[in-house]
């Protein structure tokens, strides 16, 4: 049944955490580069504020059931849709952090696979009382229709610096125990394809924004990351390679992450300075 708004825009939730040097070692270990020396790296916001749910309030998907902030979504699949994230400051190891999180909007209508609620969270995320980073997530919520829909049209693009990224298993795990997320669809390969539909195992959309911006930062490893949008488009599965690709230009550089068929599976947006 439709979603009323009006009750849900603008509610509040505030979550701390200590940032610990060790996750982001282990999350440098996963990207194969150095560990950060004094402060977590741009997208290592993903790392804090954990779930912390009980076992016994862990869904079927392996989602926590839903309450606390968000509103009571009657649809059974959620999808990270995109963030616009800005790094306003550093977050230093050993900080005590606070996230305020806001729904900033929640909407619904009809697409391709039925009907789709879109819930908009700002996080502003602080050490003491200064404010490191600003992410406002898109969210979407589905019927359970899988992979059966046919994929949206396809998106190529030439790059100018391109890496290619297997999608083992085991790399997926790895960022599915970094950041938490019992989703099945990450691990669970027969839940995955039995329950949900995928063909295979979906590799993460936090995982592939992390991976452009690591991208981007091997590339040009001199400049500081003051923004970072991002959209998804497309699921990429681990059943074959895909690629992380940019293009510089005036001010940052246009990233995307491509799927085994080369297509455009992630678009996103780095701005310097």
């Amino acid at each position: 049944m439709p979603i009323d708004t009006t009750d849900w825009i603008g509610r509040s939730e505030t979550a701390h955490d200590d940032v610990a040097r060790e996750p982001f070692q282990r999350l440098a270990a996963l990207l194969n580069r150095a560990p950060e020396r004094d402060a977590i790296p741009p997208m290592g916001h993903l790392l804090c504020f954990l779930p912390q749910g009980p076992q016994s309030e862990i869904g079927p998907d392996g989602h926590p059931l839903r309450g606390g902030i968000v509103p009571p979504i009657d649809l059974p699949m959620r999808m990270a849709a995109g963030s616009r994230i800005a790094f306003h400051a550093s977050v230093p190891f050993g900080a005590a952090i606070r996230r305020l999180t806001t729904i900033a909007n929640v909407s619904e209508k009809t697409g391709r696979t039925g009907r789709l609620v879109f819930l908009t969270l700002r996080h502003d995320i602080f050490a003491g009382e200064t404010l490191c980073v600003t992410d406002e997530a898109d969210i979407v919520f589905r019927e359970k229709s899988g992979n059966a829909q046919p994929l949206p049209p396809g998106e190529r693009r030439e790059a100018q610096v391109s890496r290619t990224v297997d999608p083992t298993a085991a790399l997926l795990f790895r960022f599915s125990a970094l950041t938490y997320n019992a989703h099945r669809i990450h691990y669970d390969r027969d839940y995955a394809m039995r329950d949900e539909g995928y063909p295979g195992l979906v590799v993460h959309g936090p995982l592939l924004a992390t991976l452009l911006v690591d991208h981007f930062r091997q590339h040009r490893p001199g400049d500081r990351i003051a923004t970072f949008t991002f959209r998804a488009q497309r699921p990429v599965f681990d059943l074959a390679p895909f690629s992380v690709n940019l293009v510089d230009t005036d001010g940052g550089a246009d990233v995307w992450a491509a799927d085994a068929d080369g297509y455009v599976a992630m678009s996103g947006r780095i701005d310097v300075g």
